[in-house]
């Protein structure tokens, strides 16, 4: 398997929901329980800069799971659409910036807010990119 900053992740089997084998494991069945059980808040809603990044401006509403803590210490990360679809995708992102590399959930998507949230990940790649994980076909949510 070829060097890939992602490669600390497991990989899952190529498939119609993982083209390619994409990195990346979510227990979709746990997280969605826990997005019900304590909700999602929203901390940049579409439209909203960056804190520390003005000139980063989110697309689409971006939040966290409630009572959630990961190995960053922060609460985990969610991109919510306007759909009502519940848990549809993660997308595992290396930030240069920071070093890291974290989930992101995407909740409440459509395909084309699926397709935003991927595109303002991998924008400038030298910043930050991303491997989107689908949790079910693309095709299969339009």
């Amino acid at each position: 398997m070829p060097t890939d900053p992602f490669g600390c992740l497991t990989a899952g089997p190529a498939d119609d929901a993982n083209p390619g084998g994409v990195y990346g494991f979510v227990d979709w069945k746990q997280w969605e329980g826990l997005i019900s059980l304590k909700g999602i808040t929203i901390e940049r809603p579409a439209g909203a800069p960056h804190p520390d990044h003005p000139e980063i401006v989110y697309p689409i509403d971006y939040g966290y799971v409630n009572g959630t803590l990961t190995v960053d210490g922060a609460e985990m990360d969610v991109f919510k659409g306007t759909a009502d679809n519940g848990l549809v995708a993660a997308i595992f992102t290396e930030d240069a910036r920071k070093g890291d590399l974290e989930a992101k959930l995407i909740v409440d998507c459509t395909p084309a807010e699926i397709y935003l949230v991927n595109g303002f990940i991998n924008f400038a790649p030298a910043l930050m990119q991303g491997r989107l994980l689908m949790r079910y076909p693309i095709r299969s949510l339009w």
